[in-house]
């Protein structure tokens, strides 16, 4: 079991994060926030998905100007998600000129490095400060290694360059990251905002840095933490990094919202990094979102493709399901199905599943016993076997999940 790091407990549009509140799943859209109608349309999409709160970037003055209408097209479509601003710059100029943005975001996104330089730094920053209290909303203090705040980083290097044993330029920038992240969270509040309406992150898109800059940050703060990295990638490369950076905290119980920042492909599915996030905290135990299928990975004794195509329609139909199931029953998310491909594995992987099918192996019987519960129920054989199954998994589902209606706990019935 993992023991997650106390916080205080931040409220964003509804969504609780810290604390013991679950871990919260975020994305970002990557529209012209200015094209009010394509902008609610993916916030829509990634609400859909699963994301807990969507991030849009507000970085113009027409950027701003849409975000009432971006709201009337969700309320439309019956679409409630808090929706976070992005903002960089001209944030201060803004949330002030623009009203009714700062009112129907959820929560501001305040990149220290870059608010203002100089004098103007703290005056700009400030002035957003001062706009999240009036409209009593929560900030997200965004250090950035790509934006630090340069002058924060050349004092550090400065100090650093006099000491008789000098950290590591890289060193010094991952505490400069932590320094920027505490520091204006203080300054914040010494302006007026409470504690709890504080989250922090630091961004890096390297692996072992994210871990070094979060464990550090972990011990100077109480705030929630926003984990991810930054800029993590195309494919495989930004879904692998991704994962491992993010599971490795949360094993060690840092970390109370995640995003996985996913660069699509050109006219991809911007829904993708909804669901890595997702499948994250499912395998780490630490949230459930959609019935699991366990399958093996073939090897010579599988020279058939059917335990496969088995396992694709059985992923593929459980995905399509849900979404009536989990208005339907309660728990469903939780199920674990599991498709096996010869007699080594399969009947032990399928008595640890809730429902578990071993398909017959090369020169095997052309018998497919299935277990529910861990416990043989049924061999099935011939051309149906597919359907068989399906029908078996619909049934657990029917009489082992209890009917929202009915049920006055989020509890699976045994």
């Amino acid at each position: 079991m993992i023991k997650r790091r106390k916080t205080v407990q931040v409220d964003v549009g509804g969504v609780k994060v810290g604390s013991d509140c679950p871990i919260m799943v975020q994305s970002m859209t990557n529209t012209d926030t200015a094209d009010a109608v394509a902008t609610a349309s993916q916030v829509a999409e990634l609400a859909l998905a699963g994301s807990e709160v969507v991030r849009i970037t507000v970085n113009t003055k027409e950027a701003a100007a849409a975000v009432p209408e971006i709201f009337e097209r969700l309320d439309k479509m019956k679409v409630r998600v808090p929706i976070v601003g992005d903002f960089h710059f001209n944030g201060h100029l803004l949330l002030k000129k623009y009203p009714e943005c700062a009112k129907l975001l959820a929560k501001y996104r305040i990149n220290p490095g870059n608010v203002g330089f100089g004098r103007s730094h703290d005056d700009n920053f400030r002035q957003m400060i001062e706009v999240a209290i009036e409209n009593d909303k929560p900030v997200r203090i965004g250090v950035n290694w790509g934006s630090l705040d340069q002058a924060l980083l050349a004092r550090m290097m400065d100090e650093n360059a006099k000491l008789a044993e000098p950290k590591t330029a890289d060193e010094v920038l991952m505490e400069a990251m932590v320094c920027s992240g505490v520091e204006s969270a203080e300054l914040a509040e010494q302006y007026g905002l409470g504690h709890n309406k504080i989250i922090i992150s630091a961004k890096v898109s390297t692996v072992q840095s994210l871990v070094a800059v979060y464990r550090n940050l972990a011990t100077r703060c109480d705030y929630p933490l926003h984990l991810g990295l930054t800029e993590a990638g195309m494919g495989t490369k930004g879904v692998v990094a991704s994962t491992a950076g993010i599971s490795i905290l949360l094993a060690d119980g840092i970390g109370d919202t995640i995003r996985v920042s996913l660069t699509p492909r050109p006219g991809g599915d911007r829904t993708e990094e909804v669901k890595v996030a997702q499948q994250i905290l499912q395998s780490m135990g630490l949230r459930s979102f959609t019935p699991q299928v366990t399958a093996c990975p073939g090897c010579g004794r599988t020279t058939s493709t059917f335990f496969q195509e088995l396992a694709e329609q059985i992923q593929s139909y459980l995905a399509k399901q849900m979404n009536e199931w989990r208005s339907s029953y309660l728990g469903v998310e939780n199920l674990n199905v599991a498709v096996m491909g010869c007699v080594v594995n399969g009947p032990g992987e399928s008595k640890h599943a809730n429902i578990g099918i071993s398909l017959p192996g090369t020169g095997e019987a052309p018998r497919a016993p299935v277990f529910v519960d861990g416990k043989l129920f049924n061999t099935l054989q011939g051309a149906n076997i597919a359907t068989d199954f399906i029908t078996i998994v619909d049934e657990y589902v029917r009489t082992h999940y209890s009917p929202v209606e009915e049920a006055d706990s989020f509890v699976v019935q045994k």
